[in-house]
């Protein structure tokens, strides 16, 4: 499952525009696309995306998703403490 900057701050416990800033501090984004999108693929990728315009043609964008094993990956780089899971509590007998 991958995520969008604002599904992964969320997750981190903080706003979308501040995690893209703690992750231009740390050479993890160039803009808001990764910066070594080759060295970090197993964790951050780009998402490519168009759609025709009635008047300006074909239009293009490209975005960042954090795959699910970025999420860990991204709060150890970024030095934040992720939130403990809870226990289930269902399969005690």
């Amino acid at each position: 499952m991958e995520r969008t900057l604002a599904q992964a701050a969320a997750l981190l416990g903080m706003t979308r525009p501040k995690l893209i800033a703690l992750m231009r501090e740390k050479d993890l984004l160039k803009g808001n696309l990764p910066a070594y999108p080759k060295r970090d693929k197993a964790h951050l990728r780009v998402k490519n995306t168009s759609w025709f315009h009635g008047t300006h043609g074909m239009q293009y964008s490209e975005s960042t998703r954090v795959t699910q094993s970025g999420i860990r990956w991204l709060a150890e780089q970024l030095g934040i403490d992720l939130p403990a899971i809870p226990a289930d509590r269902r399969d005690v007998a």
